[in-house]
């Protein structure tokens, strides 16, 4: 079987592995406070173009999220989020299991919310005459890319950015597929312009090279105050850190990160062309590693037999939205065999 359902099957860049294997018996400073993940943070901060900025170093995804909204939050504030938004629909509740609201507003096929929905909802809990019993939004929550692929482009990110500071909002923005979205040829946004715009987001590493881990980045360094006895009550604070600063040390020499991202995107748009010119439509557009590809129900069963996907939703009695994800190590040959599958699937079932 070949895997297109997640871009985290694989183990990591083998530079990493050189870099880790290199370093086993190395005796350091331990809790990331070591000579490689100072390294890596300058790393990071000469890549984002700021000195200003503090950089953590935690494990994954879902501990990173519910850690760092659990800092910036106190007890009767919420989080306001896609509704398919991670923390919404894929994370077991962490964020509310730490005590924090999350405040699913409607999204856009492609997984967005807008600048608007996020003041209507601040202001509707604001002049509601019974607004001390109503969580209070304090936080916008948005993936870039995504749940379903979507990018936010520089102008929806500053009118989110622009909305949150009149109304007194942090915007955090989950990088778990970060280096997918920042190579994708439709996109205008650098790190850059997420240190500019935004308060706390974190890179991905899990999914874009590393063997595990993610790298938050405070901008907004007064809501980080304090942020690594929030890492340690929660899990967070590995005691041998040099183990997350080595990859994140090794993805940002030499431009790694974006190379191996750029790769992945390209391999995915390739298998989006092939589903389209062979008659399977796209549930939403996406620029990314991930594709929402809509086949025929009997397409799907011969499909499943020689490749693992993600099932996405039921779009009639007779059609089914996929995700097919592509990833820094998957292979042209796999992408190849793939897309000849598509192919003789599309003149089956034309």
């Amino acid at each position: 079987m070949l895997y297109f359902n997640c871009d985290y099957t694989e183990g990591c860049h083998p530079n990493i592995l050189r870099r880790l294997e290199e370093t086993n018996m190395m005796q350091t400073i331990g809790y990331g406070e070591d000579e490689i993940c100072a390294s890596a943070r300058e790393k990071i901060r000469a890549a984002c173009g700021r000195e200003d900025i503090d950089v953590h170093f935690l494990v994954g995804g879902t501990q990173t999220n519910a850690t760092v909204i659990a800092a910036l939050l106190r007890s009767h504030q919420g989080a306001l989020c896609a509704e398919t938004g991670h923390i919404n629909v894929h994370e077991s509740g962490a964020v509310e299991a730490s005590g924090h609201k999350v405040l699913a507003l409607p999204a856009t096929p492609d997984g967005k919310i807008d600048a608007a929905q996020v003041e209507r909802a601040v202001l509707a809990q604001k002049n509601d005459v019974a607004f001390e019993h109503i969580v209070q939004p304090k936080l916008v929550y948005i993936s870039q890319p995504t749940e379903n692929g979507g990018l936010y482009s520089k102008a929806e990110l500053t009118a989110l950015h622009e909305v949150c500071a009149a109304h007194g909002l942090f915007l955090y923005v989950d990088g778990a597929r970060l280096g997918y979205g920042l190579a994708a040829p439709s996109n205008d946004v650098t790190l850059a312009d997420l240190c500019r715009l935004t308060d706390v987001f974190y890179i991905g590493g899990t999914k874009v090279g590393a063997l595990f881990g993610e790298a938050v980045v405070f901008v907004n360094r007064k809501a980080g105050e304090d942020f690594r006895y929030h890492m340690k009550q929660r899990g967070g604070m590995l005691a041998k850190g040099r183990l997350l600063g080595i990859q994140f040390d090794e993805l940002f020499t030499d431009g790694l990160y974006m190379k191996i991202s750029k790769k992945a995107v390209e391999q995915a748009l390739r298998i989006a062309a092939v589903c389209e010119q062979a008659g399977f439509p796209l549930l939403a557009k996406s620029p990314t590693n991930q594709q929402f590809v809509v086949f025929p129900d009997g397409a799907l069963e011969e499909l499943g037999k020689e490749y693992v996907y993600s099932y996405w939703t039921r779009v009639d009695e007779t059609h089914s939205a996929v995700r097919l994800c592509t990833s820094w190590a998957t292979k042209d040959e796999n992408v190849e065999a793939l897309c000849g599958k598509i192919r003789a699937l599309g003149k089956a079932f034309s």
